[in-house]
């Protein structure tokens, strides 16, 4: 399923990050899902929030920039090799991966990760087209 991740980036100095937690939550908007990637000056910081419209307002008005892109959340069997169920169909049909993070929620037994491809529309038909065949299950919604 198609989710909004904000993206911000942030001076590499102890407490940043503590920061945007603080912020968001004080406003009730819940992080489901963060990946942070450093540089020795700036740190990348990605997440998926339970309100992005709301995290974007909050963060503004803090004088962050935030930026909006669409990823894709997918369920993936949570045992040793099974995210071959997802990186598979998308190597078969030439589809990049550029990033890819865990969701802190799960589905049953099963894994949430949230991926960063070079094309989203098309990644996410293939992994629905993948998991009806193989799980019969779609790919998640949060």
């Amino acid at each position: 399923m198609l989710v909004t991740q904000i993206s911000v980036s942030l001076e590499n100095v102890p407490g940043a990050l503590m920061n945007i937690s603080e912020i968001l939550g004080r406003e009730g908007v819940n992080i489901r899902a963060i990946s942070v990637a450093d540089t020795s000056d700036i740190s990348t910081v990605r997440f998926v929030v339970d309100d992005p419209a709301k995290a974007i307002n909050i963060l503004k008005g803090n004088g962050y920039a935030p930026r909006e892109t669409q990823v894709l959340a997918v369920e993936t069997p949570d045992h040793p090799g099974g995210l071959i169920a997802v990186l598979k169909p998308l190597r078969s049909s030439g589809i990049n991966v550029h990033y890819l993070y865990p969701h802190l929620g799960r589905i049953s037994n099963n894994a949430i990760v949230i991926l960063g491809v070079d094309n989203t529309e098309e990644a996410q038909k293939v992994l629905q087209q993948n998991w009806v065949r193989t799980l019969g299950k779609e790919v998640y919604s949060i």
